[in-house]
């Protein structure tokens, strides 16, 4: 969606407003997907030093968890508000992703927001252990082997290289 900046300053005396689907699940996001449809609300409107901009968005994240690989859903709302003065369309320094026609891109702007919004690093929870350094298996899924202080390395082949640490 682009949303015409240039446009709005001269013919905005009534304040824009639009809901958003998008489908953001070919866009390439840092450690996790948005694999359904993004929601939220997308509004501009005059006043006296600019348009002022506001952002809604409804996520939902999911990875993997950065401890045990668990799967992990991680639900996002993000809230955002701008002012955008009218000599700044032409700013190339801009934070807003418009071009020199001065239309903004709703959905890049959505992506940007969500990747700021949303950890780059998920856990499944706060005190999750991870992984069982013996045997790979999550901790939480009743590892025993490493109760009992054991460090038997999982290929006896290794086991040289602990006697170089000893």
């Amino acid at each position: 969606m682009q949303f015409d900046l240039k446009k709005f300053f001269q013919t905005g005396r009534v304040p824009y407003h639009a809901d958003l689907q998008l489908d953001l699940s070919d866009y390439d996001f840092p450690g996790y997907q948005i694999v359904q449809t993004v929601t939220g609300t997308f509004d501009a409107a005059l006043n006296g030093e600019g348009v002022v901009l506001r952002l809604s968005l409804n996520a939902l994240a999911q990875a993997e968890c950065a401890r045990c690989l668990a799967p992990v859903e991680y639900p996002c709302s993000i809230e955002r508000e701008w002012l955008v003065r009218e000599q700044e369309l032409s700013d190339e320094y801009q934070e807003l992703p418009i071009d020199e026609a001065g239309k903004l891109s709703v959905k890049e702007l959505a992506c940007e927001e969500l990747v700021m919004g949303i950890p780059t690093v998920l856990l499944c929870s706060a005190d999750c252990q991870g992984l069982c350094h013996v045997c790979g298996k999550p901790k939480a899924a009743g590892c025993t082997c490493c109760e009992g202080g054991s460090t038997t390395p999982v290929d006896e082949r290794l086991a040289i290289l602990k006697q170089l640490l000893n």
